[in-house]
């Protein structure tokens, strides 16, 4: 009977396309999604003529959504409700944990989800109709929790950008966990809504190394572009936690307390860290990523994680897939502590306040004599 829990022990990725040119991205081939019954190999049998590569592009999908408060009750997840403009990241992170959600809409989790993107342009819009049903009760939205909301493609759409607008509005409180630098353009909602404690953020630094960072997160901002959200963020009055995720042993978890420091002299005010995950269709597409860019490390790298992965690639059990188990991931955990309290980013997350939650005045109600 197939596993899930063994995926990444007998997936194979298929060649790559030599019709392809790659240019800044993550994965560098398109292996089939765990539900595809067949996947598909290039041959070569000699008859074509040799075709000059093509550089391949983002192509982006308009989607109208029906529903995009998505709720959920993991015991390892701090909120029950989140929201998602996008579907697939052309940041291209290769350790990216959402890849392997690309497979429900028939698309691989290599290339394809970082360039076939899909947008819910009418975010806003659904979201504004949810918050505001009868019995709705306020908690907290979350932000970025799968994929990017302020990916590349929010510069032109806005999406994001609406569903603050409709936030604010109500006075809804939320969290954004992002890398991308467009959020500095909506600092002028998120500064007055940090006022009425309804925001914070979370940045996402894996490096200051911006080699290590271009290879391993191609089109995603640069890690000093990152520290400078930090430094807008903070200037503005938001709450900001940087988010040393994920920590890769023998990659880039050597940083780890040199990225704290870094975030908490920008201006963050808390941290947070979680180990590497390669959950299904994650796993061999990192380890084709490590042996492409780091070939003399790259077994090394994989016995580290597998050692606080239970001598897997991934522990996808609740309690232990954000933590890791054993004297690796134990002594990963206490660095940060250490670190972390040295530093005095071992805040918690700031309490977002949902009693000012209400519905925004529309034209024509009667307006209050006090």
């Amino acid at each position: 009977m197939f596993s899930f829990d063994r995926y990444d022990r007998i997936m194979t990725l298929p060649p790559r396309n030599p019709d392809e040119a790659l240019l800044a991205r993550g994965a560098a081939a398109r292996p089939a999604g765990r539900f595809e019954p067949y996947q598909s190999v290039r041959e070569d049998d000699g008859w074509d003529s040799p075709i000059e590569p093509a550089t391949l592009r983002t192509d982006v999908t308009l989607e109208r959504a029906r529903s995009i408060l998505a709720r959920n009750d993991s015991p390892d997840i701090p909120f029950d409700r989140s929201v998602n403009p996008y579907r697939g990241c052309e940041h291209g992170c290769i350790y990216c944990f959402a890849r392997p959600s690309h497979a429900y809409l028939g698309l691989s989790p290599g290339l394809d989800f970082e360039t076939k993107i899909t947008a819910k342009p009418n975010a806003p819009e659904l979201l504004a109709q949810e918050i505001g049903r009868r019995g709705y009760a306020v908690a907290p939205i979350a932000f970025g929790t799968n994929t990017d909301p302020y990916q590349p493609a929010e510069s032109s759409l806005r999406i994001m950008r609406g569903c603050l607008e409709v936030l604010c509005d109500w006075h809804h409180p939320l969290s954004v966990v992002t890398r991308g630098a467009q959020i500095l353009r909506d600092l002028d909602i998120l500064g007055g809504m940090a006022a009425l404690r309804l925001v914070w953020v979370g940045v996402s630094i894996t490096t200051l190394d911006a080699k290590l960072a271009r290879e391993m997160e191609p089109r995603a901002p640069a890690p000093a572009t990152r520290l400078r959200m930090i430094e807008g963020l903070a200037q503005a009055g938001v709450p900001v936690r940087v988010m040393a995720a994920p920590m890769i042993p023998s990659l880039n978890d050597h940083e780890m307390e040199r990225i704290l420091q870094a975030a908490r002299d920008a201006g963050a005010r808390a941290a947070s860290m979680i180990p590497v995950r390669l959950p299904l269709e994650v796993a061999p597409l990192f380890r084709d990523w490590l042996e492409r860019r780091h070939p003399g490390k790259a077994a090394h790298v994989m016995s580290r994680i597998q050692a606080m992965r239970g001598g897997r690639d991934n522990d996808p059990r609740f309690g232990s897939r954000f933590r890791g188990e054993g004297p690796e991931a134990e002594l990963l955990h206490q660095r940060f502590r250490l670190a972390r309290k040295r530093l005095g980013l071992d805040r918690a997350e700031p309490v977002l306040d949902c009693s000012l939650f209400a519905q925004p005045p529309r034209a024509g109600d009667q307006l209050s004599l006090f």
